[in-house]
């Protein structure tokens, strides 16, 4: 993060005003929009939106999980409602929001005029929310929509799966074209379009991650392809893939499912990575420590990710030479992941730090990040995995991974760059309120469910024990709180956009890197000639 010397000026990027190819009028400039600020805002309503959405999911949850006993939803219904709250949230909302931050801020970090592949680009948005209202009227089919969990297993999702799977399978392939076409246009920019004297070893950190991750969604989305269509042609054309009585495996189909969504959590917590290394040297105002051990500790994730599907599956009866390969993988995964944090605390040390409200989301993804990665460790051993399995410390595992670390870390880089995007900063009091509100409600909606997990209540049951009653009780709380809190943030939106102090090109004190060379708002096309990078830092 040391600073990078740039011989252009922040007024020879006005660009005298937008006076040429500046944004068109009404619908039709968001329509047809190549411009990467464009469609990056577009990827972030959208995220935003389907945050919504699955939110709402989970408090139907939650408010049937208030009590024991069947309260307000037919079992179908909540199973419904756990499988598409996964799925919103995960291919909806988490996803497009990193696609969101990638679009708006790459080109600007890299110096490039725009992403290298812009029509496609605008075509990768598009067809999401085609993706997700197919996806979401299956509800309203006869018979109801997906029900059988977000990972989708044989033969729930097809010998006993509802009549609408095949908007699912239709939809799933959508959202994996649009990932697809995103991770090249990463790929193509980052590689092409870096300024003169942006030498791999100074890219931003945010830049490597979403490198890395790029190459990793054009892996694994195959896969997932490749796996929805098995289960396409099971139901609907008789053929026996996960068939036992055709010749077929249903374990097969965890195989090639976990192949995919075991690279796909990197996919979702990598960029966070980026966007974590970018905010704490600039709040303690020093250089990130270990800048190289991070590129190789984010590559070496990418490359474990591949090697460690299985621990998923302990329990479904593998050899033990595999449990135990795959436990010894996934505890070694774990260890480019200590790096990481080892080298933000390293940051921090000494340094001059301030707690702005970036800076506060970051810390607070590094402390609760570090909790569902212990409990991560925990699932890792194949012992103590056969009690933990299907119980709610799963699920209080990998929120605290997707929630307090995905979604806190998104939440970290909209404060962070939102000055910049909207030309004014944000209402600090308010967003203080909203980390404090989220900080609090989220662990008493998460916290609490390691322990109805090491109780052993299972998860996806609408139903349970009367014995974890009081535990259900404080979690949906916490759930209905965490949910409200989010309006703050929509409020924050709403006050950044419309108005308020000005902000500077450089909003943050400590900042570095050329997204803050330009002026805040960033023009519309923000570097018609590309800027000269000097000296030997990196960043």
């Amino acid at each position: 993060m040391t600073q990078l010397n740039v011989t252009d000026t922040a007024d020879e990027h006005m660009n005298h005003e937008e006076a040429h190819h500046g944004p068109a009028r009404g619908f039709s400039r968001w329509l047809f929009t190549t411009n990467h600020k464009d469609i990056g805002t577009m990827y972030l309503l959208f995220s935003l939106t389907m945050f919504f959405i699955g939110g709402g999911m989970a408090m139907v949850i939650r408010a049937e999980l208030f009590q024991p006993g069947l309260q307000l939803v037919e079992p179908n219904f909540f199973n419904q409602m756990t499988t598409m709250h996964g799925l919103v949230m995960i291919f909806g909302a988490v996803m497009p929001s990193f696609v969101g931050l990638a679009n708006w801020m790459i080109p600007m970090m890299i110096g490039a005029p725009d992403m290298a592949l812009p029509r496609m680009n605008n075509w990768s948005f598009w067809i999401l929310p085609f993706a997700f209202v197919l996806m979401l009227s299956s509800l309203f089919m006869p018979g109801g929509g997906p029900n059988f969990g977000w990972t989708f297993y044989a033969p729930l999702s097809t010998t006993y799966a509802p009549d609408s799977t095949a908007l699912f399978v239709f939809a799933i392939h959508i959202m994996g074209i649009s990932s697809i076409m995103g991770a090249i246009n990463v790929i193509v920019t980052i590689w092409n379009l870096r300024a003169p004297g942006m030498t791999w070893m100074k890219l931003p950190l945010f830049c490597w991650t979403w490198l890395i991750t790029a190459f990793l969604l054009i892996a694994v989305m195959p896969v997932l392809a490749g796996a929805v269509t098995m289960v396409l042609t099971d139901k609907y054309f008789g053929t026996s893939f996960f068939e036992a009585a055709g010749g077929g495996d249903p374990v097969m189909f965890q195989h090639i499912f976990w192949f995919f969504g075991h690279p796909e959590v990197y996919i979702m917590i990598l960029p966070s990575f980026g966007i974590i290394s970018a905010i704490i040297p600039t709040f303690c105002r020093k250089p990130l420590f270990g800048y190289a051990s991070m590129v190789y500790a984010t590559a070496s994730i990418a490359g474990l990710s591949f090697l460690v599907w299985a621990h998923h599956m302990f329990t479904v009866g593998m050899p033990v030479a595999a449990e135990l390969f795959f436990m010894y993988c996934t505890m070694l995964i774990s260890v480019p992941t200590g790096v990481k944090v080892f080298n933000w605390v390293a940051t921090m040390w000494r340094g001059s730090l301030s707690f702005e409200v970036p800076m506060l989301f970051a810390l607070a993804f590094i402390v609760l990040f570090t909790i569902g990665g212990f409990s991560g460790l925990m699932l890792a051993i194949t012992p103590a995995d056969f009690q933990y399995h299907d119980t709610y410390f799963v699920v209080a595992h990998f929120h605290y991974v997707l929630v307090t670390g995905a979604i806190f870390s998104v939440l970290a880089a909209v404060y962070y760059w939102l000055p910049k995007w909207t030309g004014h900063m944000f209402n600090e009091r308010l967003a203080k309120w909203h980390f404090w509100c989220s900080v609090i409600s989220v662990n008493v909606l998460f916290f609490p469910m390691h322990f109805l997990g090491l109780g052993g209540m299972p998860r996806r049951i609408p139903d349970y024990s009367l014995q974890f009653a009081d535990i259900n009780a404080l979690v949906s709380i916490g759930g209905f709180a965490f949910g409200l809190s989010q309006l703050i943030f929509v409020v924050v939106l709403i006050k950044c956009i419309r108005g308020g102090e000005k902000a500077p090109a450089s909003a943050w004190e400590g900042a570095h890197g050329l997204e803050w060379t330009v002026p805040s708002p960033a023009p519309y096309h923000t570097f018609s000639t590309p800027p000269e990078i000097e000296g030997n830092g990196s960043r």
